[in-house]
């Protein structure tokens, strides 16, 4: 059983490495853009908001739902199929 705690442990830790750089690619690619294209800041878009504010105001919050949810998902379906389903059965039929 601990072999397959393990490599449950590895598996999980390389889903969290890899969701934590799409994390941190997304966030620190809103400055880059303000730095690297004008109209990112100076465009408008619908009420007069830059498409930099539109994203800061809506859609990074958006994109941390979607990453959470897709995060714990994996998570949860790497955890059930490596470890042989959930612990809510305990071994008991009904």
């Amino acid at each position: 059983m601990p072999a397959e705690v393990d490599a449950t442990v590895r598996t999980l830790r390389r889903v969290a490495i890899g969701h934590c750089a799409v994390f941190l690619g997304v966030v620190l690619l809103v400055p880059f853009l303000t730095l690297a294209l004008d109209w990112w800041s100076e465009g408008r878009l619908l009420g007069g908001m830059s498409p930099n504010f539109a994203m800061a105001a809506f859609g990074l919050y958006v994109f941390f739902f979607v990453i959470s949810v897709a995060a714990a998902r994996l998570s949860n379906a790497v955890e059930d199929r490596m470890l042989g389903g959930s612990s809510d059965n305990d071994g008991a039929s009904p």
